[in-house]
């Protein structure tokens, strides 16, 4: 495998080059993700002089056989945006590798395992059946999480609330591809409403996007200046 380093609009010194191949160490890269396809670095440049100091910028590019891995920076001249961008690099392909490690030595556990672990979770008895811990009206009643479920329900074992930060297309699925999932769910900059992109066949994708409906909206919306009485 070779490094493949292009100039956008700007030409790429031999003395660069070179500076990439010593920069960037294939031998190393490989010791982190052994499935590495291509290595390509683009170089651009931007002409307004009010961003002298992050005039040059370099674009680090790493497809394998698991996610595309990219790293960017910005600096004063080409030599400093490079290292900037390879120690992302290096950063993210350690993260990736540590992500796979941790996942071959993670053991399995049964569903009889899942209280000792899960707090919340349902406790299984010899069967395979939840054990409730209430009962109601002859109806068995257990409490998963944040949820109060009568009878045969679903068995959550982890509930999670992330902060999202509005963002992209672009980006929603260039952080998917970075961590490595077959979906990732956002919040969309243009309709502030959440978003699904999510892995198709081959490469490509689809995006599913959320709306309020407006019927519903106003049906759950209390009258301006409440009830008139008769």
């Amino acid at each position: 495998m070779d490094i493949v380093v292009k100039g956008r609009k700007t030409e790429v010194p031999e003395r660069f080059r070179k500076h990439v191949a010593e920069k960037l160490k294939l031998e190393k890269i490989q010791k982190l993700d052994g499935k590495v396809i291509s290595l390509d670095v683009e170089v651009s440049k931007e002409p307004n002089p009010r961003q002298a100091d992050r005039c040059d910028r370099v674009e680090i590019t790493l497809r394998s056989r698991g996610p595309v891995i990219r790293a960017e920076a910005a600096a004063s001249d080409p030599y400093a945006a490079l290292d900037l961008a390879a120690e992302k690099l290096d950063a993210r392909l350690r993260k990736q590798h540590d992500k796979r490690f941790s996942r071959r030595g993670a053991r399995r556990i049964s569903a009889a395992e899942v209280p000792d672990h899960v707090p919340g979770a349902a406790t299984l008895n010899g069967n395979g059946h939840p054990v409730h811990e209430e009962e109601t009206d002859g109806v068995p009643t257990k409490k998963i999480g944040s949820l109060e479920v009568k009878g045969e329900g679903p068995l959550i074992v982890r509930e999670k609330t992330h902060v999202a930060s509005p963002m992209t297309l672009d980006q929603a699925l260039y952080e998917m591809e970075l961590v490595g999932h077959d979906f990732y769910l956002f919040v969309d900059s243009e309709t502030k409403e959440p978003s699904v992109v999510y892995r198709r066949h081959a490469y490509d994708y689809g995006v599913i996007h959320l709306s309020t409906d407006p019927m519903v909206a106003q049906a759950q919306s209390p009258a301006p200046g409440g009830t008139l009485g008769g």
